[in-house]
């Protein structure tokens, strides 16, 4: 299912458990077949029977009852904190009869929640086809949901618990599956996994409205998207009916549709096609239709293709090979919003992409620079056919035309509606802790998430009632073109806010600012990431003596021309990686380019300092103990130090012992790029 354009079913549809007036005792799907309870002293089960209705619960020996209030809702509370790891049978039984769930495991369960990054599934990684023909564990698996927003919260979302094997793990979220696969091997118990994420998401999307209500700013500026989104669907009728009066009053009449075959099929010869660059205007049309030959290279079939056709003008359909992937149709478009379409299964070799532009006033065009598949860059040279001449309008026609609305507001990306559904019915399921890989939908507000990433993680602990539970997450690695100068960077600002979220209790940050792709905001290599949220799970929840931390940044002090940074957790001694002399832009494209160093003469990279100025320049850094001693000819009276402070930063500050990198950090409290950018500002 593509990431950013699941299907939305409503919560009508999906049902209830029971209705009240059938006399039944029915549990969630989250107490089905294959599910794995938490070991604990305090393990909710819960579920639908009647009215007042007693029902009694029992696993693994233990047993409790409880009768159902007046909405048919029950809940027993389970001490399974010393239980075996079973199988067992989950058995909820009323008067006249009963729910039953099989092969129910007793181990350790985990929330795995956030973005595209954290959906990201065994089958679109690197050696994913590896993994998942060596995936049989029966002790491992994963409840997988069905995705659904909702205006209101939702007591249960359906889906089914899957046991880890080569016919299913390839749906496994790949950092959850990873960091499952690790505890499960350390602590030889059971491991379940919650899978509950949804690409393209900004946290206050899986935040309450009631939290989000709570700060001022937050309050204005989700309230304000809510109503908007709710104002669409009417904004979309009007829209329609001010294009039908526009096209009525001027005689502009769009033809059917010919036969997309005739243009999109690659067996269409393209010699007598204008040649045409995009980005860029196309000739005077209503409908016209562009073309260009694409290699799939065998990396990019791991997954879905990404399709990008950029900003068009108007609206548009898009064929891969003849077969339709999106389409953003007339009357229903936001003119001057980037599309993105998918395709599910692709195979290597020559493709042939095919754009449709549709433009009612003749004045077709592609703007924007995202024009990609699978973030493989398609600027330059296509090819173009007019399917539809330009209707001959007048100057007063053309300035009558009404625009495609500008901004289509993401359902999913609305503050609230996502923990409506994916997270409130999950609540109060007995779990040891939560990881979470998300940010990316934050970055051009990194300074807001100083304060919305410690609330929802508040709110969810509040709400789940088992205290403060481990939530540990993961830094956002770095991503797109290698900076040439030290600069600001909302990137940066926004791995700062993350880090400042330690000052929570029981929480962990695993460092990814090495393992980024400059070309691919998904990092295909997810083996490391799962790898380093369970050493910090083994050391913090489960106290094994593991390595979990990379060098951390604890002060500096100014000496004369120098500044010397020192470090935490530098175990084993400090140490720069081996910088190779070319790197790969991204998995999907094996093309490797030349390495531009910044600072070629010292063994670490990454260091910026600055003088009373502010203007930043690349140190030399020379590793002395735990220390880093950084200069600069430029820079004679240095007064702030900075570390892989950039969206897509060159660093290669490890320990030994751990070999893990020392994050992103700075000493100076410089005004930040992104302080005054606020949820709301852009509908």
């Amino acid at each position: 299912m593509p990431l950013f354009l699941r299907s939305m079913v409503s919560a009508a549809a999906l049902g209830c458990l029971v209705s009240s007036a059938s006399a039944s005792v029915a549990m969630p799907d989250l107490f089905s077949d294959h599910a794995v309870l938490q070991r604990s002293k305090t393990v909710p089960v819960w579920g639908k029977a009647d009215a007042g209705e007693t029902v009694r619960v029992s696993v693994a020996g233990k047993s409790a009852s409880a009768q159902a209030d007046p909405t048919g809702r029950w809940q027993v509370n389970l001490d399974l904190s010393h239980a075996a790891a079973g199988p067992f049978e989950l058995v909820a039984e009323g008067p006249t009869n009963r729910a039953e769930a099989k092969d129910v495991l007793i181990g350790e369960v985990w929330l795995c929640s956030g973005q595209s990054n954290m959906d990201w599934s065994v089958s679109r990684t690197l050696h994913g086809a590896d993994t998942i023909a060596q995936s049989s564990n029966a002790r491992l698996r994963v409840f997988e949901p069905k995705h659904i927003l909702s205006d209101h919260p939702l007591d249960e979302v359906h889906g089914a618990w899957l046991i880890s094997g080569p016919d299913v793990a390839g749906r496994f979220p790949a950092v959850g599956y990873f960091f499952g696969k690790n505890l499960q091997q350390a602590l030889q118990v059971p491991v379940g996994l919650i899978s509950t994420s949804w690409g393209g998401t900004p946290s206050e999307a899986w935040t309450s409205q009631e939290a989000l209500d709570s700060d001022p700013d937050l309050k204005t500026g989700s309230r304000k998207i809510v109503a908007n989104v709710d104002a669409w669907p009417q904004r979309i009728t009007d829209y329609a009916h001010r294009l039908t009066a526009w096209e009525k009053q001027y005689g502009v009449e769009l033809p059917a549709p010919a036969d997309p075959a005739a243009y999109a099929d690659p067996k269409v010869s393209t010699a007598d096609w204008t040649p045409v660059t995009l980005p860029g205007k196309l000739p005077p049309a209503a409908v016209i239709w562009v073309r260009r030959t694409i290699t799939i290279t065998p990396e990019m079939t791991i997954g879905p293709l990404f399709v990008q056709p950029g900003i068009i003008s108007d609206f548009d359909e898009v064929y891969l090979n003849g077969v339709k992937c999106g389409a953003t149709p007339v009357g229903k478009s936001g003119g001057a919003a980037g599309r993105s379409y998918y395709v599910e299964k692709s195979v290597p070799g020559e493709a042939t992409i095919a754009m449709r532009i549709v433009s009612p006033k003749g004045e077709p065009a592609v703007a924007g620079e995202g024009i990609s598949v699978d973030h493989a860059p398609l600027a330059g040279e296509w090819r173009a056919k007019i399917e539809v001449p330009a209707p001959s309008l007048s100057a007063e026609a053309k300035s009558a035309y009404p625009a495609p609305l500008e901004l289509i507001p993401y359902p999913f990306r609305t503050p609230g509606r996502v923990y409506n559904s994916m997270l409130h019915s999950f609540i109060p399921y007995g779990i040891a802790g939560a990881v979470w890989y998300q940010g990316e939908d934050n970055v051009e507000r990194a300074y807001q998430y100083r304060k919305a990433f410690p609330l929802m993680i508040q709110d969810w602990r509040r709400r789940w009632g088992r205290g403060d539970f481990p939530f540990y997450w993961c830094q956002l690695p770095g991503f797109g073109p290698y900076s040439a100068t030290p600069d600001e960077s909302p990137e940066a600002e926004l791995r700062e806010a993350q880090n400042e979220a330690l000052a929570l209790p029981n929480t962990g940050e695993a460092i990814l600012i090495d393992l980024g792709e400059e070309g691919d905001i998904h990092p295909r290599d997810k083996v490391p990431v799962g790898d380093r949220l369970a050493r910090i799970a083994l050391l913090q929840t489960y106290h094994r003596p593991v390595k979990a931390s990379g060098p951390t940044y604890a002060s500096f002090r100014i000496q004369g021309n120098t500044i010397r940074v020192r470090f935490d957790h530098t175990t084993g001694g400090l140490t720069a990686h081996p910088i190779p002399a070319t790197y790969q832009v991204m998995t999907v494209d094996a093309t490797k380019v030349p390495r531009v160093r910044h600072s070629p003469d010292s063994p670490v990279e990454g260091f910026a300092i600055c003088g009373a100025d502010h203007k930043w320049v690349w140190a030399q850094a020379k590793i002395e103990g735990s220390t880093v001693v950084v200069r600069s000819p430029a820079v004679p009276h240095p007064v702030a130090v900075r570390y892989a402070w950039a969206q897509s930063p060159l660093c290669n500050l490890y320990n030994r012992a751990a070999n893990l990198p020392a994050g992103p950090f700075r000493t100076d409290d410089f005004p930040e790029v992104t302080r005054d950018r606020k949820l709301g500002d852009k509908l």
